[in-house]
This record gives structure tokens, sequence and C-alpha cells, in this order.
């Protein structure tokens, strides 16, 4: 059965950060909450305004309803899904159905962390496994660092060009204020770092920081009385091959081989019609396996592709432009950044960082240990 997704009908209307970096004295809630009221108030809209709510919060598994709670609305339509950091993707494809449907009319979707704060490190996987666990990984950097291993392995990719990955993440990060670390990265500095999880040094692996994010949603035909540039949904897709990285099919193939041609056909879209491209980059590794898997290099170019400043600020394909998890912020979950930055593009409210003439543009999320992957396709007022 060809997939119906409600193409150009729902538009992003509302989108905030808060607390990127360290936040102390906030409990990931009310992190959740600033975020929140700051994505509502662009929008004019109050909380009570919301019908449809979506959120996670890592350190409450009934966050969905503590946050209607705690913010005092009762919504219509809740979603308390979690697949790690894939789960907004997915909450932003429920909230597009849902407001097709007459379900809500005013779509928030959620997400805070004090994870820096709160821990200081990045938290491993809550579930033990029968097969890994005797061998005490460091996860999920071992899950990651396996992946990458294996792709040099079968197609000569080298640790410079992940280093290409972290540099040009940087450099993005040094144009955008709300970055947590914007200070130079060459990449002397990147080979010197640190070794974590061979192949993996420090500077591989994304950062450990507190944060929130929040999106507002709406149909279509009321986006223009709320936002003066509205960002549209124009497909979405997701994949699940796994849940531990041993059962992974393919260490180098991730979901995106198969939900990014999906996603491509519900918008009418193609690869190279995409300007900018807001990747999961939790390590390296990520934006290599993801940009070859959605189609802009054949698989095992990838490392290739990322050389020459291709993915930096002037390159050739915009990627990761707020800085992404490895420079920028990466709270525990950090698939709900990728569609504020993407929808900040298309709205042209990038500031020193905005792509000119940007119009379509991916959100990914990436979820587990590479075990489930999810994207919207967005697109601004001329592509609906």
């Amino acid at each position: 059965m060809q997939e119906r997704f409600p193409r150009g009908r729902s538009a992003i209307v509302g989108t905030a950060t808060f607390g990127c970096g360290a936040a102390p004295g906030y409990s990931a809630m009310e992190l959740a909450h600033q975020a929140s009221a700051l994505a509502l108030a662009q929008a004019g809209l109050k909380p009570s305004d919301v019908d449809g709510l979506f959120v996670v919060v890592m350190d409450d598994s009934l966050s969905g309803l503590t946050f209607a709670e705690t913010l005092g609305i009762h919504p219509r339509f809740l979603d308390n899904n979690r697949t790690g950091g894939s789960s907004f993707q997915v909450h932003a494809m429920l909230a597009a159905l849902a407001l097709d449907a007459g379900l809500c009319d005013v779509a928030l979707i959620a997400y805070g962390s004090n994870q820096r704060s709160s821990t200081g490190k990045l938290l491993q996987s809550s579930r033990p496994s029968p097969w890994e666990s005797p061998y005490k990984p460091l996860r999920p950097i071992s899950s990651y660092a396996l992946a990458a291993a294996r792709h040099m392995h079968q197609y000569g990719t080298t640790k410079e060009q992940l280093g290409a990955v972290a540099v040009a993440a940087r450099q993005w990060a040094a144009l955008n204020p709300e970055a947590f670390v914007r200070e130079p990265l060459t990449m002397e500095d990147y080979l010197k770092a640190r070794l974590v999880a061979d192949p993996f040094g420090v500077r591989d692996c994304c950062l450990v920081t507190d944060g929130a994010a929040a999106v507002v949603l709406t149909r279509a035909d009321r986006a223009k009385d709320l936002c003066r540039r509205p960002v549209y949904l124009l497909g979405g897709a997701q994949s699940t091959t796994h849940r531990e990285i041993a059962s992974m099919p393919d260490l180098t193939v991730t979901g995106l081989a198969e939900a990014g041609p999906r996603a491509y056909a519900q918008a009418g879209v193609s690869p190279k019609d995409i300007d900018v491209v807001e990747l999961y980059d939790a390590f390296t590794i990520n934006p290599i396996l993801f940009l070859e898997d959605l189609g802009f290099c054949e698989k095992g170019e990838g490392g290739r592709f990322v050389e020459g400043g291709r993915i930096a600020p002037g390159g050739e394909l915009a990627v990761n432009t707020n800085g992404g998890g490895l420079s920028c912020v990466h709270p525990g979950m950090y698939g709900l950044f990728t569609i504020v930055e993407a929808a900040r593009q298309l709205a042209g409210s990038a500031g020193e960082r905005q792509v000119p003439g940007a119009k379509l543009a991916i959100a990914q999320g990436n979820g587990g240990e590479l075990s489930h992957e999810a994207l919207v396709i967005l697109g601004s007022e001329e592509t609906r």
C-alpha cells in the first residue's frame, strides 16, 4: 500500500531552545517548560492553547502526564513515545497526522534534560545486554566505535575523514551564539585528542550538556496567522533494524537506507533538491553513514564525501549548521534540536550561519545504537 503522508498540510510556527550547555538549578521538566513557553510565545500562543502534546523527558517514564499537569493543560491528544533520540521525528509525523485528522489544533513537541548538571556524563544504556555486558563495553560509545571500525575496514575510511566531521561541526558552532563549544578545532587538535574507544578519541564523541527544545505546529490553513514564515512538513519516515548493536544486520547500513527513499517519495523531492541537512551526530561516524544512506553519496564514499570542507560553512552541502551534537548541544537526546535548526534555516532566522536561499531541509533522528532511524523533510512556502 502506498504511504499517504499529509504533505504540506501542517506547519511549524514556533521553535525555541533553552539552557543549551549548562543550566544548573533546573530540573529536566523545568527546562522543557521554559523552551515550550518561548516557542508558544513566538507564535502568539499560550500553554492553554495546546491540545496536542508530544513530550519525552529522560528521567520520567510518564513524562507526558507530568508535563501536562505541571504546565496546567489538558490535551486532547497525548503521545509519550520513546525511541531514543529519534523520538521527536516520530512525534512530528504523529503531530502532522493528528492535526490533519482534526484530533488537535495546536501541537507542542518538547524535550528537556539536565544531564550535565545532574550526572556530568553520557548516560549508558539502561538495559543490560546478555551478549555484550560480560565484556564491559563503554556503551553507547563502544557500539558506535564498532560501526566506525567496520566502515574503516570495509571501505578504507580514515581517521582524518572522521576528523573532517568534527572540524566542520566546530566551524558551524563558531557561527552560533547558542553553541556550547565554539573555540577553534584543528585537524591536529582532533588527532591529538585522548583515545576513548578505538578508533574514537574524545572529539569523535558528542558533548554532554543540559538543554531543552520545543516546536509548535498547527494546520497549514492557520499557520500564516501565527507566523510570518511557516515551515511545512512535506514527508517523514522511520525504520527499526535492531535493538542491540550485536544484532545490527550490517554495521555500515542504517535504517535510513530504507526510510530515506520513502520520505523523499512522500515529499516529491530527491537528495539533490535538499539545501540543509541536520543529522544526529552523536559520533563522527554517524554523518558519514547517514549521508550515504540518504543518497548524498554512494555506500562507502561517505568518508571521502566529507573531506575538504564539503560539509563545513561555505561547502557544497550545509550539514549540522548549528554545530550539531559534537559542538552545539547534546543533552542525552538530540533529535528535536535537528528539527529546530532545520526550521530556523528555512524561516531565514539562523543569523550568521544562515544558508542563503534554503528552501528544503532534512531533520533526522537516531535512536538506540543505530537501532531506529527517522527523518522529516521540511520545506518553505515555495515548496508546498
